[in-house]
C-alpha cells in the first residue's frame, strides 16, 4: 500500500501593478459603457429596448458608477475590508437594478423565431441568484478580514 501527499501550491494573487491597470481597464469600460448607454448611440437605438427602459436606466446607470468609483478606490487601496465593502456595495446596487429589469422588462422582441425573452429571464435569474452569493460572500469577507490583502 503506498501513501502518496500532494502538495499545493499557494494561490498566487496577481501583482499590485497588475490589479491596478485592471482597475484602471474596468474604470475606462465603465465610461464608455455609460457614454455608449447615455449619450452614442444611446439606449433607444437598440430596436429591442421598450420605452420602459427609461425606469430602470437609473439603477444601471448608478450600477455602473459605484462600479467605476470602486474601481478608481481600488487602484489606491485594493485591500480587505475597503474591497469586500466595495464589492458588498457595487454587487448590492446591481441586484437592484437586476431585479427591477425583471419586473418592469423593457424587453420587446417581437415576433423573432427564438424564444429571447425566456433567455434574457433565464440570465437575469442567474445573475440575481449570484449576486446574492456573492452579496453573502462579501459580508462574510467584511466581517473577517481585517488585515489581508483579498
Amino acid at each position: 500500500m503506498s501513501t502518496s501527499t500532494t502538495t499545493r501550491r499557494p494561490v498566487r494573487r496577481p501583482s499590485t501593478a497588475g490589479r491596478r491597470f485592471g482597475h484602471a481597464v474596468a474604470v475606462v469600460v465603465n465610461v464608455a459603457m455609460l457614454y455608449v448607454v447615455n449619450v452614442w448611440p444611446g439606449w433607444d437605438s437598440l430596436w429591442f429596448l421598450t420605452e420602459d427602459t427609461t425606469q430602470v436606466l437609473g439603477l444601471v446607470n448608478a450600477s455602473i458608477v459605484v462600479g467605476m468609483v470602486a474601481n478608481a478606490v481600488y487602484i489606491a487601496h485594493d485591500v480587505g475590508r475597503l474591497r469586500a465593502l466595495g464589492d458588498l456595495v457595487t454587487t448590492s446596487i446591481g441586484l437592484a437594478a437586476m431585479i427591477v429589469i425583471w419586473q418592469v422588462f423593457p424587453f420587446d422582441f417581437g415576433g423573432a423565431g427564438f424564444d429571447w425573452e425566456l433567455v434574457v429571464r433565464i440570465v437575469l435569474g442567474v445573475g440575481i441568484v449570484g449576486s446574492v452569493i456573492a452579496i453573502i460572500t462579501h459580508l462574510v469577507s467584511l466581517v473577517t478580514d481585517s488585515r489581508s490583502p483579498r
